[in-house]
């Protein structure tokens, strides 16, 4: 039976696990994890963790970000957030584990408030639960720049029915402004 709940400090030892075991031992997957977690820019983040009984099978954490226009920030509070990483360890994919916690995850975002929410990622995966491909064309550049056969893998999908209406340049928490971050 898959259970999720939310993060607490004190669960660092097995979200790193988790992420390495799901990113095959990238020791820069370590790193973001561990400054997303702790990244004051970041903040408010929703970090969950996916359990199969007893034993962990994913994680997946989404951090604040801000959308940078001709005016400035938006700054109707709190905004957007970047998903980033989300990780089921290989015995446990393709069971709906990883579905579990974007739905979950993109739950907590409305409870909080949160207008609108962007991914890198599999531009086949994603859609599934509402994000749309090609935010570069909806007006949201990512942090930097994507080449254009991959530009549907940068996506977004607005959580509330009046979300702020700048766009503009995303920019994400201080940990993950680094250009290594933005491959797809």
């Amino acid at each position: 039976m898959i259970t999720l709940r939310k993060t607490v400090p004190k669960d660092l030892e097995t979200i790193l696990e988790v992420e390495l075991l799901a990113f095959k031992g990238d020791r820069s997957i370590k790193t973001l994890v561990t400054e997303l977690l702790v990244d004051p820019s970041a903040e408010p983040i929703i970090s969950l963790l996916a359990y199969d009984d007893e034993k962990p099978v994913g994680h997946i954490l989404f951090s604040k970000a801000k959308i940078k226009s001709g005016w400035g920030f938006c700054s109707l509070k709190p905004g957007s957030y970047i998903l980033a990483p989300l990780a089921v360890i290989p015995e446990a994919q393709k069971q709906g584990i990883g579905g579990m916690l974007i739905k979950e995850g993109l739950c907590a975002l409305r409870k909080i408030g949160a207008e609108r929410c962007f991914v890198l990622g599999h531009k086949e995966y994603y859609p599934r639960f509402g994000f749309i491909p090609n935010a570069i064309k909806a007006g949201f550049p990512a942090p930097y720049p994507i080449p254009e056969k991959n530009h549907d893998a940068w996506m977004w999908q607005d959580l509330t029915d009046d979300p702020c209406d700048e766009k503009g340049q995303i920019i994400c928490a201080n940990a993950l402004m680094r250009k290594k971050y933005w491959r797809e």
